[in-house]
């Protein structure tokens, strides 16, 4: 029996290019473990920060090594070209020449995060080419990505949150006498502590903890740097735990986990650095809580039409018994200190055995 020609694709344009780059070296490990070597045959691809494909030795060497080759500086363009519109259409043209074992796939494992990733933008190009690939399709990448979207499809499923404002950044970069008074709906509707935002960022990239109004008002202009589209989302004292779904149309939840940390919220740093967290699977929780949350990790899965693989985070307010939606993340990483592969290890489902079902999913899903 021919073996499947899995295209690892991975690096990506986002800010979450080194995480994508961790999380394909767990994959490609799995890929190639006895339980896989002899059904799949990997055929990895490096997409640079500047949006080139790369096939052959190059992705090879970046698994390896887990960094970004120096070749990517080498091609990148200089400023004095950039100014030339000749140039300036042979770099957009350049993007859209793909090695040409692209036309060896036989079914995608897009492990891309953050924008240009999982936000259904790969997903709509993968589309395209008519072959299955591993995880959400265009509409739940899109919805999982845009936190403010993310939400009216919870609340459209009655689905429990925390209080949020929607910004969009012209409000913020707007004139000396809008921006007070969106400062101050702000602080009427949330008050303090509350969370500001990007929208369509992942990996805590660009988020902000505040306290006060100056705090605010620098949590804001630093969001619209990254994005058109900010959200702001009262603090609450609740426990941080997470979910992970796995299927299509009749998708299973794991078992939940907790996330302890001694920062102050779980940002960037604290979720990649070794030790900075804790993760307790599976989370001591009463066993009404637990149900509960892996009922609502798959009603959120449904709601935006997520497919494959998802992981949902909760609030849970132990003074108060209540059990609120924070976000789903349509393709979580699955680097060392990912939560997703360990709590379906903890479910009974081991990391290669893991990856192998996620590959069976998008072959389901595109029959």
């Amino acid at each position: 029996m021919a073996k499947l020609r899995v295209g690892l694709l991975f690096g990506g344009c986002s800010g979450e290019h080194e995480v994508s780059i961790s999380s394909a070296r767990a994959i490609a490990n799995a890929l190639t473990t006895a339980q896989n070597v002899n059904k799949y045959e990997l055929l990895p691809f490096y997409i640079q920060k500047d949006g080139h494909w790369l096939a052959g030795e190059v992705p090879q060497q970046v698994l390896q090594q887990g960094t970004t080759p120096l070749l990517e500086a080498e091609t990148t363009p200089d400023q004095s070209s950039i100014a030339s519109p000749q140039n300036l259409n042979s770099q957009a043209l350049s993007r859209w020449q793909f090695p040409s074992q692209v036309a060896e796939i036989d079914v995608w494992f897009p492990i891309l995060h953050g924008p240009n990733g999982e936000d259904g933008t790969i997903q709509g190009l993968l589309k395209l080419m008519q072959v299955p690939f591993v995880g959400s399709g265009v509409l739940g990448s899109a919805l999982g990505m845009d936190k403010i979207a993310m939400k009216m499809a919870f609340a459209q499923a009655g689905l429990p949150q925390v209080k949020y404002v929607a910004v969009n950044r012209s409000q913020v970069w707007s004139s000396p006498c809008e921006f007070p008074q969106l400062c101050d709906q702000i602080e009427t509707a949330l008050g303090y502590p509350c969370f500001v935002k990007p929208a369509n960022l992942g990996s805590s990239v660009g988020i902000a903890k505040v306290l006060q109004r100056s705090e605010l008002e620098a949590a804001l202009d630093n969001a619209a740097s990254y994005d058109r589209r900010i959200i702001v989302e009262a603090g609450v004292v609740s426990r941080e735990v997470e979910c992970a779904v796995l299927g299509n149309d009749h998708p299973k939840a794991s078992v939940v986990g907790q996330i302890t940390f001694e920062s102050d919220f779980y940002d960037y740093e604290t979720k990649y650095t070794q030790g900075q967290a804790d993760l307790i699977i599976p989370a001591p929780l009463p066993t009404d809580v637990t149900s509960k949350i892996q009922q609502m990790a798959i009603q959120a899965f449904q709601a935006v039409d997520a497919a494959g693989l998802a992981r949902v985070d909760f609030f849970y307010v132990e003074s108060t018994g209540e059990i609120l939606i924070n976000e789903i993340n349509t393709f979580p990483g699955f680097t060392a200190t990912s939560m997703y592969p360990r709590l379906w290890a903890a479910t009974g489902v081991p990391f290669p055995e893991l990856v192998d079902r996620l590959i069976e999913l998008a072959l389901e899903r595109h029959q």
